[in-house]
């Protein structure tokens, strides 16, 4: 559906953000129809059926480690996402902080819009509907309202994190900081360079935290909650409910449903690990559906990057993965660099496409 030519879409975003309503206003407000901001400009839906017999990977922590190593590789080689079961982290706390995320959203408007910034304040928190960057077929806002925190690096504010969820969430993320040490060594293993190697190269910090809350939508079919994406992450760690929308793009190019696994978490691999590992490793595209004209749907993403990100430090594939069969893939490049080319270029395209070496 097109917009009309007389509908002023940069008038229409900027009074939805005045508004500090985010998504889930409009919906606590009643509305029963889809505003032109969130709509999908072709039809019939994009939201094609899924019909592939597909099952997310499970590496489950409590096995041998020689077991669990071999398991990890296999997923993160074939279709770079798996559920991870027996992690360590106490139930408890990733339920906490998922019910958390669900009870700061669906706080009444005049609460929640005391939150409400397009931009960080003090660097750390960002509460907002966060637009979708300009691109052919796509509409300018998502079906979602986002609670972004930065916990690194150094020691930024987070005296404006929400009071409702502030001591859950640094505590989620402090208990995820283990967890993400173990799957960096994990992979790194996977990779056959030690498991240590990883760390030493990048120095493997889970700071950045998006928690999304997909609001129930009276027109589930014509709105999107992401668009389709690779992380540019080294990996991504997420926690999420029970309500189901998120996919990911099979070999064969067709979108399947990842099916939530109680008590276990998520982890895919992102843009910056594909590039270190020289391709060895997947990056997979993957989007969010919204299922439910009922339920609204809570997920919680751990980003775990580089440490290091000063313009000396540089990063590409592995030397120990540069072989005269399978030559380096892509040139080396500063996350500062790699982070300018994602915002550039957009949300649906792989940035590492531009730094791959010309042969390849």
């Amino acid at each position: 559906m097109a917009a009309a030519e007389d509908y002023d879409t940069a008038a229409a975003v900027a009074v939805f953000h005045q508004s500090r309503a985010g998504v889930c206003g409009l919906v606590q407000s009643g509305v029963n129809t889809i505003p032109p901001l969130f709509l999908m400009p072709t039809s019939p839906s994009p939201w094609s059926p899924t019909t592939t017999a597909f099952a997310i990977p499970a590496v489950d922590l409590s096995l041998p480690r020689r077991d669990t190593v071999a398991l990890v590789r296999a997923a993160a080689c074939s279709c770079g996402f798996f559920h991870v079961i027996n992690h360590g982290v106490p139930a408890g706390i990733v339920d906490s902080a998922v019910s958390a995320v669900r009870a700061f959203h669906e706080q009444p408007r005049a609460v929640r819009s005391a939150f409400y910034s397009i931009e960080p304040v003090g660097g750390a928190v960002t509460y907002s509907t966060i637009p979708i960057a300009p691109q052919q077929g796509a509409p300018l806002l998502p079906w979602r309202d986002t609670l972004r925190v930065r916990f690194g690096p150094g020691e930024p504010d987070l005296g404006r994190l929400p009071a409702a969820c502030r001591d859950v969430l640094q505590e989620y993320q402090r208990s995820l900081t283990a967890f993400g040490k173990e799957m960096a060594g994990l992979l790194s293993e996977a990779l056959g360079v030690g498991t240590e190697r990883l760390e030493r190269a990048m120095q493997v910090e889970g700071w950045l935290m998006a928690c999304h809350y997909y609001p129930p939508c009276p027109e589930p079919e014509r709105v999107v909650g992401s668009l389709e994406h690779t992380d540019p992450s080294l990996f991504t760690v997420l926690a999420q409910d029970g309500v189901g929308g998120l996919q990911v793009r099979h070999d064969d190019g067709e979108w399947v449903d990842v099916v939530p696994v109680t008590g276990a978490f998520l982890v895919n691999i992102g843009d910056l690990l594909k590039v270190v590992s020289n391709d060895e490793l997947k990056s997979v595209e993957h989007r969010v559906v919204i299922k439910s004209t009922q339920d609204a749907r809570v997920s919680i993403a751990l980003f775990f990057n580089p440490g290091k990100r000063e313009n000396s430090d540089r990063f590409g594939p592995l030397p120990e993965l540069v072989t005269a069969e399978k030559p380096a893939r892509y040139r080396s490049f500063t996350v500062p660099e790699f982070m300018s080319s994602r915002r550039e270029y957009g949300h649906n395209r792989s940035s590492i496409d531009l730094f791959k070496v010309s042969s390849c």
